[in-house]
């Protein structure tokens, strides 16, 4: 055998960046954090947003707003489900991910994947099916129709949770953009290169650049510039602890930001539909009946 093939192959270490308007860019600051596993052993780097960082973040998820939006429900649910089919395909590296983040075996870091694979199909599921829930006809007194319709309510920063860096941070991102909202994404701070990777799926799908942007950093770092930012119209505030929390919902009355308020939640239990009505307007609309008489309605 020769000495060349006797040589050890030298690893190629994976670079992780943030993930804004469908590229991916270093931080503005050209800073970046350690990352560690659950036993303190190095990971990689992760980019260190700035301020800067999560304004770019907004001004994508605005731009990309319009379309996405306006794109019919059940397209949205099809875009959706191709990206679960492109999680399936990088499966293995998702437990891999998820066991280093959250110090699992191998066991049980792959239920946790299949639960986020699951939990995406399962949202992709809803998008054409929430109006019919929370809309349809009210009864007035008088010759209208009176209709009320959900829209979505715009740009939504997510604070993703700290301790469950992939299927909690699907559980919180899927509802706001499968009701037409596009999202900047805070990842998990201790653990956010299940985020990054996500990223990586959102582009190779069909999923507009700009309506998923993921950042990663220090949390109360990005969130600040998002709560108080005048274009975002909602927050999540599900990976911020009691104080950030209280600081944020202060910061996000300027503008009367929508703010979903930190909770208890068990991820691995089958959601409601109230994440997505969290971020949901209802729209009303009268419309005359015509003339109304003994022998029925004339339209």
């Amino acid at each position: 055998m020769s000495e060349k093939s006797e040589q050890q192959r030298l690893t190629v270490f994976k670079t992780y960046k943030l993930y804004v308007g469908g590229k991916f860019p270093r931080s503005e600051s050209g800073r970046v954090y350690e990352v560690t596993d659950s036993k303190g052993n190095w990971l990689a780097n992760a980019p260190l947003s700035s301020r800067k960082d999560a304004r770019d973040a907004v001004v994508a998820a605005r731009k990309a707003f319009g379309a996405w939006s306006g794109a019919t429900a059940y397209n949205r649910g099809q875009v959706l489900y191709r990206v679960a089919e492109m999680l399936e395909g990088r499966r293995e590296q998702f437990v891999r991910e998820v066991a280093d983040a959250e110090g699992l075996s191998k066991s049980k870091a792959a239920a946790v994947v299949d639960a986020t694979i699951d939990r995406w199909v399962w949202y992709a599921g809803w998008t054409d099916k929430i109006a019919q829930v929370i809309g349809g006809a009210n009864p007035v007194a008088g010759p209208y129709f009176n209709l009320s319709s959900p829209e979505p309510t715009g740009v939504v920063a997510v604070l993703a949770p700290q301790e469950s860096s992939f299927l909690g941070l699907v559980s919180v991102v899927a509802p706001v953009i499968a009701t037409g909202n596009t999202a900047i994404v805070v990842a998990s701070e201790k653990a956010p290169l299940p985020a990054l990777s996500l990223g990586e799926v959102l582009a190779t799908s069909d999923v507009p650049g700009g309506v998923v942007n993921v950042l990663s950093g220090r949390t109360a770092e990005i969130a600040a510039p998002l709560a108080a930012h005048q274009d975002v119209n909602a927050i999540d505030l599900a990976g911020a602890d009691e104080v950030l929390a209280k600081e944020l919902e202060i910061a996000a009355a300027d503008n009367l930001k929508r703010v979903l308020r930190p909770q208890a939640v068990d991820y691995f239990e089958t959601p409601g539909i109230e994440r997505m009505t969290a971020f949901l307007e209802t729209k009303t609309v009268w419309h005359p009946t015509g003339s109304l008489g003994a022998s029925g309605s004339s339209y």
